[in-house]
């Protein structure tokens, strides 16, 4: 219906790119437009939808006229596997870490080559960025984050030992690495956004400043404003 009522062209002749579905479509649209940069506007025709805009066909125009723009920068991971091999995939909501097995995960952190915690037991750890401090970050009870603070979240699954232990706010400008105990007994994956490498034994998180993305808002309902909405919300 869209591309009937205003046209539709291969992604490398387009100034916009309109991605319609949910935030995990927004994700593949940014992964897929890499190399072209167009900026990205979201409808939201997914469940949640938090990175998208209000499904409004009838004035896409205007709003994409008038539409506030965010710069965003992705983190980078970089696991080295149980083999020695080196996976790199960048993220612009989280890089997590899960167990991939009954047994909890064990693991050290180290952030700018300082050892903060020699053994966390877990099931897992989330590294969020501002733009994705509303989403697995949150759902993990994880601090939501506004876009201009130049913040990390560092967010513990169920930890177990410390168990009062609930995260870190970490600078920006932070590098964080992970180093698995006992992974091949522990067996752990990393993911950034849906990029998932198993049977990690260390992940290096930092974040890009080489890349940069460009987001599109509706005027008056930027990300900023959903950020700040979002610490209000009752449900």
């Amino acid at each position: 219906m869209l591309s009937a009522r205003y046209g539709q062209c291969v992604p490398e002749q387009s100034d916009i790119v309109v991605a319609i579905g949910g935030d995990g479509t927004l994700l593949a649209a940014l992964r897929a437009t890499q190399s072209t940069q167009q900026p990205i506007y979201g409808l939201n025709r997914g469940s949640i939808g938090f990175l998208m805009n209000e499904f409004d066909p009838d004035h896409l125009m205007t709003h994409l006229e008038h539409a506030e723009k965010v710069t965003i920068h992705p983190l980078v991971m970089q696991a080295k596997d149980v083999n020695g091999q080196v996976h790199e995939a960048i993220g612009f909501n989280e890089v997590s870490l899960l167990r991939q097995m009954r047994l909890a995960a064990k693991m050290s952190i180290l952030v700018d080559d300082v050892v903060r915690m020699e053994e966390l037991i877990c099931d897992g750890m989330i590294v969020a960025t501002p733009a994705g401090s509303t989403a697995y970050n949150l759902s993990a009870h994880g601090p939501i984050i506004p876009l201009s603070s130049n913040i990390l979240a560092l967010t513990p699954i169920s930890a177990f030992r410390p168990r009062r232990w609930h995260g870190a706010l970490l600078p920006s400008a932070s590098q964080i690495r992970f180093e698995i105990i006992e992974p091949t007994h522990r067996p752990v994956s990393a993911t950034a956004d849906d990029v998932e490498v198993r049977n990690i034994a260390s992940v290096d998180v930092y974040v890009s400043r080489e890349i940069s993305r460009v987001l599109m808002f509706k005027n008056g309902h930027s990300l900023d404003e959903r950020i700040l909405k979002e610490q209000f919300a009752r449900e």
